[in-house]
């Protein structure tokens, strides 16, 4: 692991919830607290599918990095709001593919990036930078000189654009899409997805119990049409386009619509930066 990242300097919260353990005990994880199995429950009774999502969710980006790597050679990955390591992530993925694929994790959740610290030390082509995924300009000058910014790289937003509130700056997460957007070179990629319903009260109700049980940590649920936003800059890659991932290149044929969730999905898709001349 690269050593470039700032010391530590704020403690584990286990008096609220965090979205990271929350994400890690419905995948089955075993990194969380009492604070987190509650919220989760909580959770649960609005939208039952979540822990169904949260799976589905994860294998999208293991398909996502795979293609990534095999089909279009991609060999450097910058994965925003990255989560506790779990099984198959990006690095392991990208470099059973490419083996000297590097991947930079994001992060400032505490636990996250102590345990990042730990499993990740033997391996040279991985670094955890301690910032909040919206200081872009700061990600850039932490990863110069060990990403090549003049080569093309995936930029992964999986799942965590949700986590975001919605502002008038460039906080919003649509401005730190664009931000980090322009500062890639034409022919790289970037993934989004985060959760979408339809159903308001699914909607209203998700939003205030996270922001609740995480102390305002949280962004919100959001509908359709403004995820499909944050790919304006882009040119959406092909088939299947955006929508449910669980249909995103599948390994295995999907469920019929009578067993898909009806509360809420992960919605998005993967799109690449043109030459700037074809940029809409």
């Amino acid at each position: 692991m690269d050593n470039g990242e700032k010391p530590q300097t704020h403690f584990i919260d286990t008096s609220n919830a965090s979205a990271a353990r929350m994400y890690d005990w419905l995948l089955g994880g075993t990194e969380n607290y009492e604070v987190d199995r509650v919220a989760c429950q909580e959770l649960l009774t609005i939208a039952p599918s979540t822990q169904q999502l949260a799976r589905s969710n994860r294998d999208f980006l293991r398909r996502v990095v795979r293609f990534l790597a095999a089909e279009k050679r991609i060999t450097q990955f910058l994965d925003h709001g990255s989560g506790l390591p779990t099984q198959d992530n990006v690095h392991e993925v990208a470099q059973r593919v490419r083996p000297g694929a590097k991947v930079v994790y994001v992060d400032n959740d505490p636990m996250v990036l102590a345990h990042a610290r730990t499993s990740l030390d033997d391996n040279e082509n991985t670094m955890v930078v301690d910032y909040d995924m919206r200081r872009t300009h700061d990600i850039r000058q932490a990863t110069e000189g060990f990403l090549d910014w003049g080569e093309p790289m995936a930029a992964l937003f999986v799942s965590v654009l949700h986590c975001l509130p919605d502002t008038d700056d460039e906080r919003d997460p649509a401005a730190v899409i664009r931000a980090v957007t322009d500062q890639l070179v034409p022919g790289s990629y970037v993934v989004i997805c985060q959760l979408v319903s339809d159903d308001a009260a699914v909607r209203d109700g998700v939003t205030r119990l996270m922001a609740k049980a995480t102390h305002d940590n949280w962004g919100r649920v959001r509908e359709t049409h403004e995820v499909r936003r944050y790919f304006d800059s882009l040119e959406i890659e092909t088939p299947p386009g955006l929508g449910d991932v669980i249909d995103w290149r599948p390994d295995s044929p999907p469920p019929p619509a009578h067993l898909r969730p009806t509360d809420w999905v992960e919605w998005g898709g993967v799109g690449r930066v043109p030459d700037p001349a074809q940029r809409p």
